[in-house]
């Protein structure tokens, strides 16, 4: 076994690139057998819900892996960590365990990463201008995973803690990314080529009418039915694509307007196994509206743990 992979190990062993190859690979080869998301829902005392999430995933004789991870809405007005993980990697010819892996910083890394592939076949070629709404875990990482696709000249920030985004923004900054702060959302939403949003809203707070046309909205963040980034015209206006339509099916950007009848499942023109294996060409001209709904796949916490595992064998 490997042993115990921390997040400063993880961070070391996923750069960004080769993350991004490493689940283009994987979406292309179409090895993993991964059941639906398993989620258990318990009531909080401050009248909120936590969720326990379990991602196994199984390359059969290869590996075998699983995330377990916790989501605790009431963390974030105590300054904790709304979402918490762990990681097993198991040795799919044997069955004995591989590595243990932090699977915050697991679940931080494939997500951006994943993001950013769906960027590099969505996003205009000659994007420039990158914003990311929220402020909590992932928001740096989404920033330094699209700059990986994309030459953005302007990096924006937003969040509802103007101290927190101005403390993202210069820790950017210091890294050499055009990172500054946004102070208003609206107008730079209407600016953008790029919008990632990494936030745990439960109502839309970006507007279809506000997205201009040629630009990509990559929604990251809201993973549950109740949950909600953007409003329905953004996802009616859109050529909508997913990382695996049965999960992002049950988020709230899509489960919503599917309910309600707005949109049907055919709105979602194809998924990141298309994408990759170039059975579907992405965007279909400069001036069309891409949206992007990211719900997390085990593929992707399986592809990244095996790459770390394999880094710090190697290493």
């Amino acid at each position: 076994m490997s042993g115990w992979l921390g997040h400063a190990a993880v961070d070391a062993a996923l750069d960004w690139a080769p993350l991004i190859e490493e689940l283009a690979a994987w979406y292309r080869a179409g090895q993993v057998v991964a059941p639906e998301r398993q989620v258990l829902s318990m009531p909080q005392p401050g009248g909120g819900e936590a969720s326990l999430l379990l991602m196994p995933a199984w390359v059969p004789g290869e590996k075998i892996g699983v995330k377990v991870v916790t989501f605790l809405p009431e963390n974030a007005a105590k300054g904790r960590p709304t979402i918490n993980a762990g990681y097993l990697l198991f040795d799919g010819e044997t069955g004995r365990l591989s590595a243990a892996l932090d699977g915050d910083a697991i679940t931080a890394r494939r997500t951006a990463a994943a993001s950013a592939l769906a960027a590099r076949h969505l996003a205009r070629a000659e994007a420039s201008e990158l914003l990311v709404v929220g402020t909590g875990q992932l928001a740096a990482a989404v920033v330094r995973a699209q700059a990986t696709v994309r030459s953005y000249g302007r990096i924006s920030i937003w969040g509802r803690s103007p101290e927190k985004a101005a403390a993202i923004a210069a820790e950017l900054a210091a890294e050499g990314y055009p990172a500054a702060v946004a102070e208003d959302l609206e107008r730079a939403v209407r600016s953008a080529d790029v919008i990632s949003t990494v936030t745990a809203s439960t109502r839309p707070i970006i507007q279809g009418d506000w997205l201009k046309p040629g630009s990509h909205l990559d929604l990251i963040g809201a993973f549950k039915p109740d949950m909600r980034e953007c409003d329905d015209l953004a996802v009616t206006q859109a050529e909508v694509f997913v990382d695996l339509r049965s999960s992002a099916s049950l988020a709230g950007d899509l489960a919503q307007p599917l309910a309600a009848g707005i949109i049907a499942p055919e709105h979602i023109r194809a998924d990141l196994t298309e994408l990759c294996r170039s059975t579907h060409p992405g965007r279909s001209g400069p001036e069309a509206r891409t949206l992007f709904k990211s719900a997390g796949m085990a593929l992707q916490d399986l592809a990244a743990a095996d790459l770390a595992r394999r880094h710090n064998v190697s290493g």
